[in-house]
């Protein structure tokens, strides 16, 4: 069985640095570059905006129905963007790619928050109505904007295997690890525990999915954030040397042997979109579900959330780590490098704490991640009973990623993220015209003091719109 493992992460391996090296790292930096160009860079100049709009009600449908608000549909998505990539992916990339790799990811969020804003905001524009609730995403805005429903199937399938099966074991693989550091509790039995709670969760809905994460995200990330200054308050003479250090390690100038900013590089973009996501077509499957008054709020909304996780989450977990020095230990890696870190600053309760903690984030994470599945296997076909397949085979993804090897999993939830990522791009470098189109529609109401309202005929020549009523008929509507 070790013999086929280890044969197989290496098939793996080989493909991840094809697919990274030679195509998905130039390919995100072009676009998000030229996504935020062509916005004025809109994730910075509507920081403000997107801070006011957080607390924007769900709208309310002409049956009085309301669905899901902005914040609800924010959290949802931060239940899968905050997750193992902050603690354990963070420290991996520390580990493998030396500090260097931080000032990478921070990169990859800056420029990636621009291709988030695109791919969000089309997810509310295309979104379709599913009873008294939206559903969208990449797979919808293929089909409806490109009218490429083969696209929308590939990318539906590769997401539904990425994000529901591969991504959760991942999540479980750094639940078992840390618990079993932390309290010496059986790999196994943890996944059984992990498997039964995520099984109350995903027979309940999205709502159930909303109302769970609006709780635990914003508390969870609070508490740890708040660790993290503390940590940095009592080790403030040391910061400026720290960033000096991020600096000259990211463009290799104290690296001896060859490869060392490559490694750097490589690191800190891959574990920076595993944690953010931005460009892979994720959150916009939870973008797609918020009732809002214009598709530009929700992709605000989205962009905000690629900074809360890489800007300060995940460089909360780096200064820990970097502060420390522990990184420098090679027998450390992924959550048991983030534990022994934090043991350094505060003590012996270092590994319990973050044992709950990374309970806390990634089973938010399982969660969040199993919505996206479910939502995509909704676009191919509606089928309770494949649902239900589904559902257990999710459960039984988290039992196994609790007992596999660290390397394994991580691997196959690169390549997994790097062909769906590739697949949202292409398509959202198809249809950035339609956002930006969307943008100056809600600049425009904006300077004229107005709270943005959207239209089926607000762009011109729009067309595989539902979701959006015409001014007509919502004129209609309001003499009624």
């Amino acid at each position: 069985m070790q013999t086929f493992l280890d044969t197989f992460n290496n098939i793996i391996t080989v493909l991840n640095d094809f697919v990274w090296t030679y195509i998905l790292i130039a390919v995100l930096i072009v676009l998000g570059t030229y996504f935020s160009l062509r916005t004025r860079f809109v994730q910075f100049r509507y920081f403000g905006e997107m801070i006011r709009i957080l607390g924007d009600k769900a709208t309310v449908s002409a049956e009085g129905k309301r669905g899901i608000s902005s914040f609800q549909a924010f959290t949802v998505s931060l239940a899968s963007r905050v997750g193992t990539g902050n603690l354990a992916g963070v420290a991996t990339a520390i580990a493998s790619g030396g500090p260097g790799a931080v000032f990478w990811m921070w990169l990859i969020g800056f420029i990636g928050a621009a291709s988030s804003f695109i791919e969000s905001t089309l997810a509310q524009i295309y979104k379709i109505k599913d009873k008294d609730e939206f559903r969208g995403g990449p797979a919808y805005y293929m089909e409806r904007g490109l009218n490429k429903r083969w696209m929308g199937i590939l990318f539906a399938v590769i997401i539904t295997f990425c994000f529901g099966l591969v991504f959760n074991s991942v999540q479980s693989n750094t639940i078992s690890i840390a618990f079993n550091e932390a309290f010496g509790m059986d790999r196994f039995w943890i996944g059984i525990i992990l498997a039964a709670m995520t099984a109350v969760i995903i027979f309940g809905g999205i709502k159930r999915i909303a109302h769970v994460s609006q709780i635990i995200v914003p508390i969870m990330a609070i508490l740890y954030l708040i660790l993290a200054l503390v940590i940095v308050f009592l080790n403030i003479s040391e910061i400026p040397e720290m960033i000096t250090l991020i600096i000259k390690n990211a463009f290799g100038f104290q690296e001896v042997a060859g490869g060392g900013m490559g490694a750097a590089v490589m690191m800190g973009i891959k574990r920076g979109l595993f944690s953010n996501e931005a460009g892979m077509g994720s959150a916009p499957n939870a973008a797609a579900t918020a009732a809002v008054s214009h598709p530009v709020k929700q992709g605000l909304i989205q962009t905000l959330g690629v900074f809360t996780d890489t800007i300060l989450i995940c460089s909360a977990t780096a200064f820990i780590i970097i502060l420390s020095g522990t990184y420098t230990d090679p027998n450390l890696d992924g959550i048991q490098l983030t534990q022994m870190a934090l043991q350094e600053h505060v003590g012996a309760w270092a590994p319990t704490f973050i044992g709950g903690a990374i309970f806390l984030f990634a089973f938010t994470s399982i969660i969040g991640n199993y919505y996206y599945g479910e939502t995509n296997i909704e676009f191919i076909r509606e089928s309770p009973i494949t649902i239900f397949i589904y559902r257990i085979a999710v459960l039984g993804m988290v039992l196994f990623g609790s007992l596999v090897d660290l390397a394994v999993v991580w691997n196959l939830a690169d390549l997994f993220m790097g062909i769906m990522a590739l697949i949202n791009l292409a398509a959202i470098a198809m249809l950035g015209r339609i956002a930006m189109a969307a943008l100056k529609d809600y600049r425009s109401q904006r300077r004229e003091g107005k709270d943005p309202v959207f239209y089926s005929d607000s762009i011109p020549g729009l067309t595989g719109i539902e979701s959006w009523e015409s001014r007509k008929e919502a004129e209609q509507q309001n003499k009624l």
